[in-house]
């Protein structure tokens, strides 16, 4: 049973940065090939906004590339997301997603952008 804690969220102003981070437990991430962080706006499906594969390489959605860096430390099982150059778009529930056997989500962390 692999379970996912994020952390890190909160309200910021537009153009500010937060680190949201993904604890993992319950299996070693060495063992797990690609995680992913999701968001899920109000009123809208959730999305992928990143994948990040355990070479450490990443895909971003074409939105968050160049403001958003993904990462993940298999040694401290953890995983990152750094947000900077935050716009009000970017307000969402967030959450981490272990892509191995069915499948494994967190309980998700707010991030609200607003001045």
């Amino acid at each position: 049973q692999v379970q996912l804690v994020e952390s890190g969220g909160g309200l910021v102003q537009p153009g500010g940065s937060l680190r949201l981070s993904c604890a993992v437990s319950g299996r070693n991430m060495f063992t797990i090939p690609t995680m992913n962080w999701f968001r899920q706006a109000p009123g809208k499906q959730r999305e992928l906004v990143v994948q990040i594969t355990g070479e450490s390489s990443t895909t971003y959605i074409p939105s968050v590339k160049g403001r958003f860096t993904g990462s993940r430390d298999n040694a401290k099982n953890t995983v990152y997301l750094e947000m900077n150059s935050l716009k009000p778009e970017d307000t969402a529930v967030y959450y981490c997603h272990a892509p191995v056997s069915r499948g494994y989500w967190g309980q998700g962390t707010q991030v609200t952008v607003s001045s």
